[in-house]
């Protein structure tokens, strides 16, 4: 049997001794027929169920069930809690920051007021670097020591109070540092309602062996007046 193809459509078929067939060869149609019968991969594949735990957002919201809506809202609602309370916090904590270092009215800014006023005042240097010249580089301030040397000298032993009239009272004490000897520096500052400015009504260095020595005292004069007051109406000086 001897078989001859003429192009590709249609077929003739030759048999000897036989009339030649003809067949038809098949067409686009047929071929999208056969496509369109083959089951997709995408309807055959089923997507995992979306749950808190695993949903990606790639899954459009229309196509989730009840069940998966209230999963990702779930989830959305704790991610959008997250976020705000770690901005609360930021906030919280750059709050206490600026009260604490950066307000002027803070403690650690009047303990920098004081600190520079003893490094720069000659006879503090002189009680605590020796006789000679010396810069205020070479005198330390810092707050109450610490056994860890990572956390030494951070924090600083104030108290602050108002008194009956509204005038604000912060009382604090550190310790500073030279070549030669150690002291404690006393300090008291004031502030009336009407002022922005803290005012000092003491500030005194204290060293082992040596007289206190004051930079400011105003509370001094004011322990005088109250020495000098009137009693059953008659003043005793």
């Amino acid at each position: 049997m001897a078989s001859i193809v003429l192009k590709s459509s249609p077929l003739f078929l030759f048999r000897a001794g036989a009339r030649p067939a003809v067949f038809a060869a098949p067409g686009p149609n047929s071929l999208r027929h056969a496509t369109s019968s083959a089951p997709s991969s995408s309807t055959v594949a089923r997507r995992r169920a979306v749950t808190v735990a695993n949903d990606t957002g790639r899954v459009p919201w229309k196509q989730l069930s009840l069940g998966e809506k209230a999963a990702r809202t779930t989830q959305q609602s704790f991610n959008l809690g997250l976020v705000l309370l770690g901005a609360g916090m930021t906030a919280a904590i750059a709050y206490v920051l600026y009260l604490e270092v950066f307000s002027t009215d803070s403690k650690t800014a009047v303990f920098n007021r004081a600190a520079d006023r003893v490094r720069k005042d000659p006879e503090c240097l002189k009680m605590l670097a020796g006789e000679g010249r010396h810069t205020k580089r070479e005198i330390e301030a810092h707050g109450e020591p610490s056994w860890s040397r990572w956390a030494r000298n951070r924090t600083i032993a104030s108290r602050h109070e108002t008194d009956r009239a509204g005038m604000e009272h912060t009382y604090l004490h550190f310790y500073v540092e030279g070549p030669v000897a150690k002291g404690t520096v006393q300090v008291h500052v004031t502030k009336r309602p009407d002022e922005n400015e803290w005012e000092y009504r003491l500030l005194a260095l204290d060293v082992p062996g040596k007289q206190r020595y004051y930079l400011e005292n105003a509370d001094a004069g004011l322990l005088s007046q109250r020495k000098q007051g009137k009693m059953f109406g008659v003043r005793w000086n």
